[in-house]
This record gives C-alpha cells, sequence and structure tokens, in this order.
C-alpha cells in the first residue's frame, strides 16, 4: 500500500491508498514544533484505530510546502518504516509540463492538483483549492500547468477582522441566511463567504476567457463543499485531488 503526506501551512492530509482505492485518509492540524518521534505516535494511533499496520505499507509519497516539517517527515519515515519517501520537488517526474516564468516557484500541491484534475476531470481546467491560500490553477488542454492566482484564505481574512477590530468577533465560516446581515456576525459572514463568492466567480471568469468557455473548474480543500453551494461555477468538489496527485506522481516514478 501506498502511504501518502501532503503538509500545508494549517493542515496535513495524509492517505494510505491500495491502487486507485483509498483505505482512510486523515487531516491533522500542521504542528512544526513535533519532532519526528510525536508526529510516529500520532500515526501509530490513526494507523490502529483503524485496524491497519504499518507492515502494510510499501511506499511513501511526500509533498510539502513548510520546508522544516518536510525533513521531518522524511526522518520518520525513514526511521519507522524503513522507506525512503518519494518527495515531490521539480527534479522528479511529475507529468505536468510547468509554464511558468520561473518553475521552480511553483508549490507542489499547486503541481499534484494540476496532474489529478487533468487526469480525472479532464483539460482544460481550473482548480480552486481551499486552504490557508486560496489558490486558482490553470491547466491547459495539453494538461500543462499555466500559472494561476493566489488570494488570502477564508480563514486568513477572517482572523484578521478579529485581530484587527476592537469590537469584531471570531465567527463559524458558514453562510448567513442572507446578503443584508442584521447581526455582527451574520454580516461579517456575509461579507467573507459571499465576498469570497464574488471573487471566486470573477477570477473563474476571467480565467476562463484564457482558457475557453468549455473549461472546468473542479474545487478542494477543507472548505470546498460549503462553498461549492453557493455558486455554479464550481462543477465538481475533489477533497482527494492532492492526494491523487500524490498517487498518480508515485506511480509515474515506479514505472521502468
Amino acid at each position: 500500500m501506498l502511504l501518502t503526506t501532503n503538509i500545508n501551512n494549517t493542515n496535513t492530509m495524509i492517505g494510505l491508498c491500495d491502487g486507485p482505492e483509498w483505505i482512510a485518509n486523515w487531516r491533522i492540524k500542521t504542528d512544526r514544533a513535533k519532532q519526528p518521534d510525536e508526529h510516529a505516535m500520532l500515526l501509530r494511533n490513526l494507523f490502529q484505530h483503524n485496524q491497519l499496520s504499518w507492515s502494510d505499507v510499501s511506499g511513501v509519497a511526500l509533498a510539502s510546502v513548510v520546508p522544516p516539517l518536510t525533513a521531518t517527515f522524511v526522518d520518520m519515515y525513514q526511521r519507522y518504516f524503513q522507506i525512503e519517501p518519494l518527495v515531490v520537488t521539480n527534479r522528479i517526474k511529475t507529468g505536468v509540463k510547468i509554464r511558468i516564468d520561473y518553475p521552480a516557484e511553483a508549490g507542489a500541491d499547486r503541481i499534484l492538483n494540476a496532474l489529478a484534475a487533468g487526469k480525472l476531470h479532464g483539460c482544460p481546467c481550473i482548480v480552486v483549492d481551499f486552504g490557508t491560500a486560496t489558490t486558482f490553477d490553470a491547466v491547459s488542454r495539453e494538461g500543462d500547468y499555466l500559472g494561476g492566482a493566489i488570494a488570502p484564505g477564508l480563514g486568513i481574512a477572517a482572523e484578521a477582522l478579529f485581530a484587527r477590530t476592537a469590537k469584531l468577533p471570531r465567527i463559524e465560516l458558514a453562510a448567513p441566511p442572507a446578503a443584508i446581515g442584521h447581526n455582527t456576525i451574520h454580516a461579517m459572514q456575509s461579507g467573507i463567504m459571499f465576498g469570497y463568492i464574488g471573487l471566486i466567480e470573477g477570477l473563474v471568469k476571467r480565467i476562463k476567457k484564457e482558457l475557453g468557455a468549455n473549461t472546468k473548474v473542479v474545487a478542494t480543500g477543507g472548505l470546498a463543499h460549503v462553498l461549492a453551494k453557493e455558486t455554479a461555477v464550481i462543477e465538481t468538489v475533489d477533497e482527494m485531488l492532492t492526494l491523487e496527485g500524490l498517487r498518480l506522481i508515485y506511480e509515474l516514478n515506479q514505472e521502468k
């Protein structure tokens, strides 16, 4: 079985698959302070809770946008699994041509999303990833990664309102009953949630002008389902998209 790990700034996704079938997946808080032994104990508990064994793992694929944790997880997998993980960098086969000014700047998660979206949902496509940042990735008809747009994530926006104002509270990231908020919480939810819907629809419209009207739109990330309910421009929600990209890139690099 293949163990996949995608480390982002806020959350880390871990998934175990047997070929294209996903056996289990977990989302944990990204913690830069944890040592390899601590991550190993957490992972052991997750495996035991799902009645899984480490001995079933035959390969590991790892992507990270948090450099200090890349080494931490590589160390953990080497010591506890006796496996050298495949780490996604611009030095391995990705199956995606990166057509941006500086290819080394492309985040591993964005390349994985482009690969998986193209293979599983078709090209051309736009991938909207609701993570710490909200990213829009453009994939050409040929499956090439063309670049995209980066905006602050919803969590950052909500936290900024709370931290930089004297009277605005922390709020749940959920759609309010109406665009006109009749109390502070609903007004903040309207501004953030519906404001981001306007951001999504506006950017998708602009990117589609460049890619073509038949461009598919795929969303992933923790809040993808919540926002997809509020707009018709998101056609597909695939919460496993990045891990699917890891699975595909691992298989690609095992080919002889």
